[in-house]
């Protein structure tokens, strides 16, 4: 078995799951005991300033949205690139946190790039394998780009990034002309 762990999963059209439809999934965690990872793509209503107010020990005076990283109920998570309080790095540049402290402090700092979910996404053993093999998702190196980045249009930026790198080898095989007039 090959991890995913650090891949973007993109949501292909024929995933019947509604919870999933046009997400994407950095995996986080991924062994022979099943996967877990957080929809990247899904920001809330409630934004960080909100439930600080109601779980921070200090105010906080941040408008980003809390993201709904899945359908699975679980604490606090976040992405951020502050290597002072990872508490496991994910990618290089992306590190992942869910101890109250460390999330008080990106809340805090702001100086770096965080982003918070509640709940997860989550498979058992041999899961997500099946959902793959059956076109349910699409795989793609994750980067930090896409993780700190709009969510509006991730999904459709990375099903574009997947269609040119299967496209790019068939168009270099046949050859381009050099000017559109020679087809």
């Amino acid at each position: 078995m090959n991890s995913l762990e650090g891949f973007l999963l993109i949501a292909s059209p024929r995933l019947p799951d509604p919870n999933l439809c046009r997400t994407v999934v950095l995996i986080i965690q991924h062994d022979q005991q099943g996967a877990f990872g957080l929809i990247l793509n899904r920001p809330t209503d409630n934004t960080v300033e909100e439930i600080w107010e109601m779980i921070g020990e200090q105010p906080c005076d941040n408008h980003q949205p809390i993201n709904l990283g899945g359908p699975v109920g679980g604490p606090l998570l976040a992405l951020h690139n502050d290597l002072e309080v990872s508490e496991r790095e994910i990618l290089p540049g992306v590190h992942f946190a869910t101890h109250k402290d460390h999330l008080n402090h990106l809340v805090a700092d702001q100086m770096h790039q965080f982003r918070i979910f509640t709940g997860y996404s989550g498979w058992g053993a041999g899961q997500l394998e099946g959902e793959i093999k059956v076109g349910g998702w699409m795989k793609l190196p994750a980067s930090a780009d896409y993780i700190f980045s709009d969510a509006e249009d991730m999904w459709k930026r990375a099903a574009q990034a997947i269609g040119e790198k299967v496209t790019r080898p068939l168009i270099a095989k046949s050859g381009i002309p050099a000017s559109p007039t020679f087809n």
